[in-house]
């Protein structure tokens, strides 16, 4: 395995005065006290509104990246709707420094892309398809970085999805480490990857036990089945 640059965060749970208060009084974040990374590739999973965004958005904001998204050279913020999770997070950091870092925030990339166009007006990003702008910025992507990726399959087709985890797998391979939320069944089928489970308090969980596999498998097993359940026929 190679160097992480984040081993794990802890919250300062002494630090913080209301629990019931957001975003401390989300239920993973209220029973947090320390996560570790074991690997260049960690998937965060967990059901819609568990505080997957909110943990990755802290993360990043430790890290010295926008909480919209982008690299540690593009700071901006078009409205402040930021959590104040990061300063109550300590990183357990490597001595080493990535070479690169991004965030990748699915729902604020189209205003990413006209800030960095706002800087670099030659090289616009809207020229492509949305799932392509996403593909470029991955394929930028360097070993020896940090990539914290919020569903970055959101934009994209299950085939480019695959060419996401062809370069995953090459960039973690020299080095890169990658924190990423995803709901996409072919990502989360990396092998050499960990996923932690938010709806049971960031514990390991298999791939084949992942609510995300068992859904996508009882549907797509049997599309018309599932339908005559869901829809009470």
């Amino acid at each position: 395995m190679n160097s992480l640059f984040i081993r794990g965060i802890k919250l300062r749970r002494e630090a913080i005065e209301d629990f019931d208060e957001y975003p401390f009084n989300i239920p993973i974040i209220k029973n947090l006290t320390e996560i570790h990374f074991n690997k260049n590739v960690t998937f965060l999973v967990g059901e819609n509104g568990c505080g997957k965004s909110t943990i990755i958005e802290a993360l990043a904001v430790c890290m010295k990246l926008s909480p919209e998204g982008g690299s540690g050279y593009l700071n901006f913020e078009s409205i402040n709707t930021t959590s104040e999770l990061h300063e109550y997070l300590t990183l357990y950091k490597s001595a080493v420094l990535p070479k690169w870092k991004y965030f990748l925030r699915a729902e604020s990339f189209y205003t990413l892309a006209n800030a960095y166009e706002n800087i670099c007006p030659d090289k616009s990003m809207h020229i492509r398809s949305h799932g392509e702008e996403f593909l470029a910025i991955f394929e930028q992507f360097s070993p020896k970085g940090l990539y914290l990726l919020d569903e970055p399959e959101s934009a994209l087709s299950p085939n480019n999805q695959i060419k996401l985890l062809c370069i995953i797998d090459h960039l973690a391979k020299a080095g890169a480490q990658f924190i990423i939320v995803t709901h996409s069944p072919i990502l989360l089928s990396y092998r050499d990857g960990e996923i932690l489970n938010l709806n049971d308090n960031f514990t390991p969980i298999s791939y084949e036990d992942t609510e995300i596999y068992n859904t996508y498998k009882m549907f797509l097993n049997n599309p018309d089945k599932m339908q005559c359940i869901i829809f009470n026929e």
